[in-house]
């Protein structure tokens, strides 16, 4: 069963309005406050790249319960350009826009599963699960 918000990702105001909703949720939930700055963490990268790789897209947060097992899913998704090479965007240090290059590989550390599909010309999908512990 999973309970669905979302927030459509056009500017930096609304980076800030996806960090806050996935602290919300994370805080209502019952997570901690350094599992709730892991998963605003990851919730700023990826609504940062959509804004700067696709230009629009879509953060949605889904509330968890899987056989009394709560949680919480990161759902990034934008119809952007996609990503050419997975597997070098998922290498530590690598970076298109000269920023640090923690972003996708430090969304995978933060959280605790991690899914992405991507297809040029099509846009990329991210799935990103923190269970309560």
């Amino acid at each position: 069963m999973s309970i669905q918000s979302c927030v459509t990702i056009i500017n930096e105001w609304d980076i800030v309005a996806a960090r806050q909703l996935g602290r919300n949720v994370a805080k209502e939930l019952g997570f901690g406050t350094v599992d709730q700055a892991r998963i605003t963490t990851a919730i700023s990268e990826l609504a940062r790249n959509i804004y700067l790789y696709a230009g629009k897209g879509q953060i949605c947060i889904d509330k968890l319960n899987d056989a009394g097992k709560a949680g919480l899913r990161i759902h990034a998704a934008d119809n952007g350009p996609g990503i050419n090479d997975i597997r070098q965007v998922m290498e530590d240090g690598f970076s298109t826009s000269g920023g640090l290059g923690a972003g996708l590989p430090g969304v995978k550390r933060l959280m605790d599963d991690f899914h992405i599909e991507s297809e040029t010309g099509s846009g990329t999908q991210i799935k990103a699960t923190k269970w309560l512990r």
